[in-house]
């Protein structure tokens, strides 16, 4: 089946959006330029204005890819275990040594959370409103759901682990990085 021109613009657009996702996590949103996107995405700088009306409104869609690619992964987290198991996967798949090294790939909270309060109205409602998704998913996963403070209770998970996240990336110690995500882990599942 052939591609119409309308789904070959979409797909190159998804292209520089996915791109764009992986830089501004790697680089930062003031690291990161046009030319340099476009090269990932294998095209031309040229093109760009045909995909997108400025700079900005590429960047809250990446923005919103890199928040929604953390969200979908805490979902298929969550889903491959028990209901009852699932906070536990989460905050241990978003605290392991993969994640931390993942930075192009990993939280786009983690990544550009500092950033975020000189960024474009745009950007920063795309990564709000996944941030707040973050929120919601660990809440309806979280053993007090329904309950008086479960959402008070996922804000203060979420807080704990997007912020052991950073430390555990920032620091050039191994084993102070990896007490980072320990304690942050103990703390949101403690022992029996």
């Amino acid at each position: 089946m052939a591609r119409t021109p309308a789904s070959s613009k979409q797909a190159t657009r998804d292209r520089i959006v996915d791109a764009a996702a992986r830089a501004i996590r790697r680089s930062g949103y003031n690291g990161t330029g046009v030319a340099d996107i476009m090269k990932a995405a294998g095209l031309t700088h040229g093109g760009f204005y045909a995909h997108f009306d400025s700079r900005e409104a590429m960047l809250a869609e990446a923005a919103d890819r890199a928040g929604r690619d953390a969200v979908v992964l805490m979902e298929r987290v969550a889903a491959s275990v028990p209901p009852q198991q699932a906070l536990q996967a989460m905050a241990r798949a978003y605290l392991s040594e993969t994640h931390v090294k993942s930075i192009e790939t990993g939280c786009a909270t983690a990544a550009l959370g500092s950033e975020m309060p000189r960024q474009a109205p745009d950007v920063r409602r795309a990564a709000t409103r996944r941030i707040k998704e973050m929120i919601d998913l660990v809440a309806r996963h979280s053993p007090d759901w329904g309950q008086a403070g479960a959402h008070e209770h996922a804000l203060v998970a979420v807080s704990t682990m997007v912020g052991a996240l950073v430390l555990a990336r920032a620091v050039d110690d191994a084993r102070l990085s990896d007490a980072l995500r320990e304690a942050a882990l103990n703390h949101l599942i403690p022992a029996d």
